[in-house]
């Protein structure tokens, strides 16, 4: 089973369908747009947003917050635009894409390279940021 099928298998225990199938877009548009960039470990770059979005959905994140998971680097690594995520996934996901992206510049180089401080310091900036909505 793929991972995304995996994952959105265990968004079926508290989600909607037409919000699974929003998360799903958010998937497939993040990975797409990140299509043929990998990370270090060699592994395809969109492990990392998807980890982003299965660590939320342990805390019951609602689907707009996982497609903002699933997208939360597509401006940062991209040509991708707010405009773009918000023509596609709405007004509300757009800015959190872009809020999360504005709080996560001055770090990101090092958060990526230091895992456990970073999933701290992710989690922190998630809190952050969905707290402002």
């Amino acid at each position: 089973m793929s991972e995304i099928a995996e994952f959105t298998r265990h968004l079926g225990n508290y989600l909607p369908p037409p919000d699974i199938a929003l998360v799903e877009r958010a998937f497939q548009f993040s990975d797409s747009a990140h299509r043929g960039q990998f990370r270090k470990s060699g592994e395809p770059y969109i492990t990392h947003p998807l980890a982003v979005a299965s660590i939320l959905s342990q805390w019951r994140l609602d689907a707009q917050g996982l497609a903002a998971a699933l997208l939360h680097d597509v401006m940062e690594d991209t040509a991708i635009t707010k405009s773009e995520i918000e023509t596609s996934f709405g007004k509300l996901v757009a800015d959190m894409v872009d809020g999360l992206r504005s709080s996560t510049r001055s770090s990101s180089t090092r958060a990526r390279t230091r895992r456990p401080r970073a999933s701290a310091r992710c989690c922190s900036r998630w809190r952050r940021t969905f707290a402002s909505f």
